[in-house]
């Protein structure tokens, strides 16, 4: 099973906001300082996007770059699937989530209703209310 990696959608305000950054590309490049250390079991993963303390999609995980000045790129593809809302934590960098630990997809045609805000699902989370 691969692993998944989290990352904050630094400066999208929305998924659809997420969603414009993926039109017309044919892959999705993030820089990155370090390379992870498990980086093998994550090719075939996903990267789950964070906004607003929520995670709220993901793209496929294809592969690791070195470049030219010793940063790291991980090359995602261009697709991101919308998945069921998840409270998350923000950070710093990217985190590991295991598959069974990560929000499933909404299927095609799927109505997912109004999703509470990410801060708001945390606290009820925490009470035990949701």
């Amino acid at each position: 099973m691969p692993l998944n990696l989290t990352k904050i959608a630094f400066g999208a305000k929305s998924y659809d906001d997420l969603a414009h950054r993926y039109e017309g590309r044919r892959e999705i490049r993030l820089t990155t300082r370090n390379r992870p250390t498990r980086h093998e079991e994550c090719v075939g993963g996903s990267l789950y996007w964070i906004i607003n303390h929520a995670i709220v999609g993901r793209s496929r995980i294809t592969g690791f770059v070195k470049t030219d000045d010793g940063r790291w790129n991980i090359v995602l593809e261009a697709r991101l699937v919308r998945v069921h809302q998840q409270a998350k934590r923000a950070h710093q960098g990217w985190r590991y989530l295991t598959e069974d630990k990560a929000p499933g997809d909404v299927a095609e045609g799927e109505d997912i209703g109004d999703a509470l805000p990410g801060k708001l699902a945390m606290k009820l989370e925490r009470l035990g209310l949701v």
